[in-house]
């Protein structure tokens, strides 16, 4: 410290340096750690990564500066008007006279700051659109590749592993080992959505970990895994903590699990159930097959035999198309051998009912021989080509005795091979 002295009375007189540096010493000292409370006013994040803003109550004000390694950690967005604890040391600017207070730490007062920035976020992210229903994809109904991004230790990918390989064995399923919590954990997240997206080859993605806390969970509530989520072409199921967590992620993903283990359950439909449904399809498809034969036959014998068999050939084509769209949309669940059993049932009903049809057909030419042969014998032109014909009335009425044609009645008479008009003259009636 610099001071000028004009004897014992003569009173100390500082150079302005002297005395500014004089104050840094007191100041130093006695402020190097403080907490002072105070709205935000002014808030600006400059191009080199330090904070500026001012700390104001009712009565005064203090400028502060949050350096860039402690702004870049902080878990919320500061904000002009917000009530903050702020804890740092004062200093005094030598070379202006001036005081400021050096963050070291800065939390919200009223809520935790991960709270709040969880909130911010929120808002942020929905205001986007990120968490409308609209965009939300629907999982496949029959996923057989299975991407999983969270930790290789611990009992979560145990435990979904096991549900997945329960409910549908022979799923394919591949895991992206990441920490999910601290440090690299959102790095890794985010790497593995995209490496997933980008490969193309999982049907659907479960991207979660176990319960925890609000900070444990944290990496779930970071911006960069939510935008990840969002851009995954693949869907997302997030499965994050406990049934009462909540994270950014789960608003952001298709589908939110509550548990890993239900993601698990959520993912895969269950085998036997699938199974039991080819049953039921197959079932169905024979009841159909045995109807439709049915109904042919009775069609055979109303509308004749050609027409039937025309008829029959097309459905049973028809029942053939079914039974191939069928086997394509489950040949993914392999139930070749159900299939193979209705396509033999199918092949030998067909069989039998080729034979039928040309048995019947035999039967019916055989009955229809002799009445064919009848009704030449009895048809009336068989008469007529014996030389006998068919007299008429211009009313329509055959004569059968001179009394149906009086003398000078118009008559027609039918042939074998054409008609004679003629005019009656004389009409005799036979004795007896």
């Amino acid at each position: 410290m610099q001071q000028l002295s004009f004897g014992d009375a003569a009173p100390t007189v500082f150079t302005v340096t002297s005395l500014t540096a004089e104050i840094h010493r007191v100041v130093s000292m006695n402020f190097d750690d403080v907490r002072v409370a105070g709205e935000i006013s002014g808030y600006k994040v400059w191009a080199s990564g330090h904070a500026y803003f001012t700390l104001k109550d009712a009565g005064s004000q203090i400028r502060c500066v949050m350096f860039r390694s402690v702004a870049r950690y902080l878990k919320f967005r500061p904000d002009d008007g917000l009530a903050v604890m702020a804890r740092g040391s004062v200093e005094v600017r030598q070379d202006r006279g001036e005081y400021q207070l050096v963050v070291s730490s800065l939390t919200p007062q009223g809520q935790g700051a991960l709270q709040l920035a969880f909130e911010q976020l929120k808002k942020k992210l929905a205001a986007e659109g990120l968490f409308a229903e609209e965009r939300k994809r629907p999982l496949p109904p029959y996923p057989r590749w299975i991407g999983i991004v969270t930790s290789p230790q611990g009992a979560v990918i145990r435990d979904m592993i096991h549900v997945l390989n329960r409910r549908f064995p022979g799923l394919h399923i591949r895991l992206y080992p990441t920490p999910v919590q601290g440090e690299g954990a959102v790095e890794g997240i985010c790497e593995g959505l995209r490496y997933f997206g980008a490969s193309g080859w999982p049907d659907v993605i479960i991207v979660g970990r176990g319960g925890g806390s609000l900070e444990d969970l944290w990496s779930f509530n970071e911006e960069a895994v939510a935008r990840a989520i969002a851009a995954s072409p693949v869907p997302v199921i997030s499965a994050v903590g406990h049934e009462t967590d909540f994270t950014i992620a789960d608003f952001v993903a298709d589908l939110r699990a509550p548990t890993p283990s239900a993601a698990a359950e959520l993912a895969v439909k269950n085998r036997d159930d699938v199974l039991d449904q080819v049953d039921t399809a197959a079932r169905h498809a024979s009841q159909a097959i045995r109807y439709r034969v049915a109904h042919a036959t009775r069609e055979l014998h109303e509308q004749g035999i050609q027409r039937a068999s025309v008829l029959l050939q097309q459905r049973i084509g028809r029942a053939w198309q079914r039974i191939d769209e069928a086997e394509q949309r489950l040949r993914a669940f392999d139930p070749r051998v159900r299939l193979a059993q209705a396509r033999h049932r199918l092949e030998v009903s067909e069989q039998s009912l080729e034979g039928l049809v040309r048995r019947r057909t035999g039967v019916l030419h055989l009955r229809l021989q002799p009445v064919a042969a009848r009704l030449e014998a009895l048809s009336p032109l068989s008469i007529l080509e014996r030389g006998y014909s068919i007299l008429t009335t211009d009313a329509g009425r055959v004569v059968k005795s001179p009394e149906d044609a009086p003398v000078g009645t118009e008559v027609e008479a039918r042939l074998a091979r054409g008609r004679l008009r003629a005019t009656v003259r004389r009409t005799a009636s036979e004795p007896g």
